[in-house]
């Protein structure tokens, strides 16, 4: 696939893993749990399953407490026993997560091109505050849209729909930019474009079509339309 530029009139953005750095809470294990790494990666893991379950039972919950719920597995599933007090503590990193180095740089670039840039999460409306004031991207970006506006998570195709409605923008011209490679399906099947951001050189799974356009960084994605 390659990006259509001549679509794109407004951009949305995902948030952990694109914009900020979800490792972080691993740091914050390191104090309180004897080999972090394991917990750190099953908590997430779990955390976005237990997303797209809730999506498929109508079990939807805010996200932060589908978090605390994951992190709380995690925890139990690798016999760490902590007091709910500490993993709140554990937990309460997700406000306060180090943004990528290239966020404010680039999305000032494309925001002075022209394109408009929304932050699309499933994160609910209190995180997305914490998490834009924490990375002081508030100026440069038109707003915040949240999964819990329609109780609805990622990549489920009518919150791809929503941010549409919410930017006031045909769906297929909507430019949507995600790590999660799972989010940039969600969105392209739901009729934007998609582009991916690949941080950490990974692999994209082929079982179902490609992004429209592969990225590192913000810079990339100006240099791609040409601000």
């Amino acid at each position: 696939m390659a990006l259509d530029h001549d679509r794109v009139e407004t951009i949305t953005v995902d948030s952990y893993g694109t914009l900020v750095d979800p490792s972080a809470a691993q740091k914050r294990l390191e104090a309180r749990v004897d080999d972090p790494e394991p917990v750190s990666n099953l908590w997430r893991m779990q955390s976005i399953a237990y997303t797209m379950i809730a999506n498929h039972i109508d079990a939807y919950q805010p996200f932060y407490e589908m978090n605390r719920d994951a992190l709380q597995y995690a925890l139990d599933a690798n016999g760490v026993d902590l007091p709910a007090e500490e993993r709140d503590e554990i937990l309460a990193v997700y406000h306060e997560l180090d943004v990528f180095d290239d966020v404010r740089d680039g999305i000032e670039r494309i925001r002075d091109g022209g394109y408009p840039v929304y932050v699309l999460s499933n994160g609910n409306p209190e995180m997305l505050s914490s998490m834009v004031e924490h990375a002081d991207i508030g100026d440069l970006i038109e707003g915040t849209i949240s999964a819990h506006e329609i109780e609805t998570f990622k990549p489920h195709t009518s919150l791809y729909e929503h941010a549409a409605d919410r930017t006031d923008t045909p769906i297929e011209n909507v430019l949507h930019v995600a790590g999660p490679a799972f989010d940039i399906q969600g969105a392209i099947h739901a009729g934007m474009q998609g582009a991916w951001i690949d941080r950490y050189d990974n692999p994209w799974g082929r079982f179902d079509g490609e992004p429209d356009v592969t990225i590192e960084t913000f810079h990339d994605l100006a240099a791609e339309l040409g601000v």
